[in-house]
């Protein structure tokens, strides 16, 4: 059957390019082995110039995959099942790309990219080392290249095609049954992208992630070309890479820090979300890698830390890719993917670059160089070796915890993770915390080999001195008193307060101590200021993070429940001024934007002294993906000083039809009535009161029934329903009760002896557009996003200043 609308070729030629990719990968694999084993210099270059030309075709095949698939999104071609289910007609242009890495083989095709794009810097500025090391690298493009064939052989399917058609992908006969499929309305608007990744966050964190996991394969193919050749000398070359490694995927995980303190509703930055987790491991290994690279350029110590590091981290990338992707994770995190489950392969990714690493690293071990006598403990590599060890540590107790799903899985049983998963991981890391910031301030005043006691103690002194007064003062005029956890926990928050105020300080000194306020050398003590003063803002914005959304008025749109608290959600009702503590806030108007689809709501906050005056706009999107409800995007109001964090908890909306009749109901003074959510009580009927008769018409007299209105809470609320009369006519004056979502109106006299009079009372949800918010306060988390701008600095100066030197020394040498 012919189907109308198809454009065939790109997917045919898309599925050509990946299976010459992983053709040319593999030749490309072979050709550099073939190389780096090769003692025949003239051979060597032979077979040098053929793998480059396989890897050559490699990356023409990998960039032709990706713009293929974004040419297949960005003209709506749904009759690929990749494009349709990630994309949408009516999503905004900005987040196609988001569309493109949304999925499994996305994912892959980017990081396949980045993998030729390094492949190529390292063709071109690794000389002796291009053969081993680009063995490694076209090794692990094989391997990735098999993600994205969709292939059977047999009952096994390898991978899966980016480039599937929708028809064979749903079971749905409907769509192979109809030539013009494509004209349906589901299949010609698309599935859309989540909602949650509809962010700009989502189009730039992504792609600097995955660069991060990429470039982690470039000391690891280091490492694995030393133990295969039994050269050691690849260290130098590796420092300026890790350090690479290091910032860029530092960078591409704190950019997903800040995608979830702009973007979902957890109320911070970090949740411990097992996702997150599998990224941050492999940074913390490849941190300790590089400091022991450093160690061992510089002393002669601690290679064999080195080999196991980097080994280490580049496998951890691979595992973090089979939790993320395998579906192992299932709903216990918001980042992973569980459409696929490619569990076998994945994990079969991780084993093949593991197992033989490991293998060879114990084969080569006694050949490893090592020194036998023991570092002096007034050395600088001593504690850098220390300091890896606390990081790798780290890594470990993170990993374990974030493993529970896969040890469930594996063993069958059923662990559950505590119930408070945030401080199962806090109490631990703080200690992490704490080691690692003194160990960053007093390292680098170590010399290498051996320090004299009396300089260290000398120049260390006075940096300690400030960094006890300054944090002392953050910590007791600064108020820091969190005791949700314990007293034992609160001065543990002091001692890590010290810990980072000392790492700040002391390498800030030691820029004009140690390197005489040498810039171009101070790399290192520029990212160990950024990581301290990262770790302040943690420290400050976490521990005295306060609800500022006490709910005053007493109305709860939704039940309590894990993660909504009545008492935390203030509830706001259209145009009315509510109090919240410090400030007056007003829900002002909401606004429906149809290129986006958020619903967009204005509040004002006005202080109490007047000071302050903003507005800020949290929105609401409807949840897509089989996923009910409507998810929260908060909005900020960023001061030097804080943060005013908003999101829309809950939300009534006001225009819906009104179905709700009136009760009628008799009373007369004193008599009291129920309604669904409390009583209502007839106070007395009263007439000639300034209040009626601002609502007369000229002519009538007004009569009004005072009574009040008595909620569960023990909140009380006044209504005054009335009557205009003139001329044996009757005009009601209903009052509402917008709080209760209350209407009440006269009826008629019933009783003229005893004043009963029939009463109408509805209990109307039509009456007015209600919201809840949550509103957080972060003091000082600015100090958490200018730490890791001057981390990732520091790692750049640093960068820039190995490769220099290695230039130059290269230089000198020719």
């Amino acid at each position: 059957m012919k189907y109308n609308g198809e454009h065939l070729f790109y997917g045919e030629l898309g599925h050509f390019l990946a299976i010459l990719s992983l053709i040319a990968s593999l030749i490309a694999t072979i050709a550099y082995f073939k190389a780096s084993r090769n003692k025949l210099l003239e051979e060597q270059r032979g077979w040098i110039k053929f793998a480059r030309l396989a890897f050559a075709v490699e990356t023409v095949s990998v960039l032709g995959i990706f713009v293929l698939m974004y040419l297949i999104i960005a003209n709506h071609y749904h009759e690929y099942y990749y494009a349709w289910n990630h994309s949408s007609r009516s999503l905004e242009k900005q987040y196609l790309f988001a569309s493109f890495w949304e999925g499994q083989e996305g994912s892959f095709m980017l990081w396949n990219t980045w993998h030729c794009l390094l492949g190529w810097i390292l063709i071109w500025r690794s000389k002796k080392w291009e053969a081993p090391v680009m063995t490694v690298v076209s090794f692990a493009q094989f391997c990735i290249a098999t993600m994205l064939l969709g292939i059977y052989v047999g009952s096994l399917k390898i991978g899966s095609n980016p480039f599937a058609l929708l028809r064979h992908e749903l079971d749905a006969p409907m769509l192979v049954s109809n030539p013009d499929y494509l004209q349906f309305p589901k299949v010609f608007e698309g599935n859309d992208l989540n909602a949650a990744l509809q962010n700009y966050w989502m189009v730039i964190h992504p792609p600097i992630l995955f660069l991060g996991f990429a470039s982690t394969v470039v000391p690891f193919a280091y490492a694995m070309g030393g133990l295969i050749k039994n050269d050691h000398t690849w260290v130098k070359a590796s420092i300026p890479w890790a350090a690479f490694s290091g910032a860029v995927l530092g960078t591409g995980i704190m950019m997903g820090a800040a995608w979830a303190y702009e973007a979902l509703n957890f109320g911070g930055y970090w949740a411990w979300d097992p996702v997150e987790n599998a990224s941050l491991v492999p940074w913390l290994v490849m941190i300790a890698g590089l400091h022991t690279n450093i160690v061992y350029k510089s002393s002669g110590y601690s290679l064999k830390s080195t080999y196991l590091f980097y080994i280490l981290s580049f496998s951890l990338v691979l595992y973090s890719s089979f939790l993320t992707k395998s579906g192992i994770l299932g709903d216990t995190s918001v980042h992973a993917f569980t459409e696929k489950d490619t569990s076998a392969q994945l994990i079969s990714f991780v084993l093949v670059c593991f197992i033989p690493a490991m293998v060879l690293f114990f084969y080569r071990s006694k050949s490893i160089p090592t020194i036998k006598k023991e570092e002096s403990t007034y050395s600088r590599e001593f504690w850098m070796f220390i300091g890896a060890l606390v990081l790798f540590l780290a890594a470990i107790i993170i990993i374990a915890k974030t493993s529970i799903p896969v040890y469930n899985k594996v063993l069958g049983t059923n662990v559950a993770m505590p119930e408070d998963t945030l401080f199962s991981y806090n109490q631990v890391q703080i200690f992490i915390a704490i080691i690692l910031g003194i160990l960053t301030a007093v390292t680098q005043y170590f010399k290498y080999k051996n320090t004299d006691s009396k300089t260290f103690y000398k120049k260390i002194s006075v940096p300690t001195i400030i960094a006890l007064v300054i944090s002392l003062c953050i910590s007791f005029i600064g108020n820091i008193n969190y005791t949700d956890k314990g007293a034992g926990f609160m001065v543990a928050i002091h001692v890590a307060m010290f810990a980072a105020v000392y790492a700040v300080v002391a390498n800030a000194a030691y820029i004009w101590i140690g390197l005489k306020g040498k810039m171009k050398s101070a790399g290192a003590s520029i990212a160990h200021i950024g990581f301290g003063l990262a770790l302040v803002g943690i420290l400050i914005s976490s521990s005295r993070k306060a609800v500022l959304s006490q709910n005053t008025t007493g109305i709860a749109l939704l039940p309590k429940s894990k993660d909504y608290d009545p008492q935390e959600n203030i509830t706001l009702f259209k145009g009315v001024k509510t109090d919240m503590g410090k400030y007056d806030v007003t829900y002002t108007r909401d606004t429906l934007n149809t290129s986006n689809r958020k619903q967009y709501f204005e509040l004002q906050f006005v202080s109490k002294d007047g000071k302050e005056n903003f507005s800020i706009y949290p929105d609401l999107i409807n949840n897509n993906k089989g996923m009910e409800g409507r998810s929260a995007n908060p909005d900020n109001k960023h001061y030097w000083n804080r943060d005013i964090f908003v999101y829309v908890s809950a939300a009534q909306d006001g225009k819906k039809d009104d179905t709700s009749q009136f009760k009628p109901v008799e009373m007369q003074p004193g008599d009291s009535a129920f309604y669904s959510n409390g009583i209502i009580v007839m106070n007395s009927v009263v007439k000639d009161l300034d209040s009626l008769k601002q609502k007369l018409l000229p002519g009538e007299v007004g009569i009004g029934m005072n009574m009040t209105v008595i909620a569960k809470d023990g909140m009380q609320y006044k209504a005054m329903p009335e009557i205009a009369l003139k001329d044996n006519q009757l005009r009601q004056i209903p009052d509402t009760v917008i709080a209760q979502s209350l209407i009440i109106k006269f009826n008629k006299l019933t009783d003229p002896a005893i004043g009963k009079i029939e009463l109408g009372i509805k209990e109307d949800q039509s009456i007015q557009d209600i919201i809840t918010l949550k509103v957080y306060l972060f003091p000082f988390i600015g100090l958490l996003w200018i730490g890791i701008i001057i981390m990732v600095a520091g790692f750049v100066i640093s960068i820039v200043h190995r490769v220099r030197t290695g230039l130059k020394l290269s230089a000198s040498v020719k």
